[in-house]
């Protein structure tokens, strides 16, 4: 992963850049990076202090029975993860290896906002939590992640 570190671009726009090569999230799914706040002052974890997605709904987002997808529902909140995670840690990589998805209600919306915090940030492991929600408001889902950290190189 690139480091965020960045000359002539602040430092959201370099975030976006760089994650823009997660095509799946940002192309296929139209994912959008809101806000990715670096860490907070005095800690050491790497981990944002807050990110926060949205993806605007449309017909690609919709199952069989015109309900959003849970797979659609859980990028989105994927990639909050992967952002947190990754963006301010040039050093360290992280992966998921494990999920749990909540999915609490249908949205009648027309956008789903995504917003994560950390719970834990070890030496190798981290826990993150992402909550889901729509513009109207309603709780769409609630989503859990552990992911391992490495060393990068």
């Amino acid at each position: 992963m690139d480091p965020i570190a960045t000359e002539n671009l602040d430092t959201l726009e370099k975030i976006r850049q760089v994650f823009a090569r997660d095509r799946f999230a940002t192309q296929c799914a139209g994912v959008v990076v809101e806000v990715a706040d670096p860490p907070a002052p005095g800690d050491k974890t790497g981990v944002a202090s807050r990110v926060v997605c949205s993806m605007t709904l449309d017909e690609r987002h919709r199952n069989a029975y015109g309900g959003i997808m849970g797979g659609a529902i859980f990028t989105l909140a994927d990639f909050v993860f992967a952002i947190a995670s990754n963006a301010y840690s040039p050093k360290l990589g992280t992966v998921a290896i494990s999920a749990s998805a909540s999915y609490l209600a249908g949205s009648r919306g027309t956008r789903l906002i995504a917003s994560g915090r950390c719970l834990r940030a070890g030496r190798t492991t981290i826990f993150y939590a992402v909550d889901v929600t729509d513009d109207l408001g309603v709780a769409i889902a609630s989503m859990s992640f552990v992911g391992h950290r490495s060393p990068i190189g």
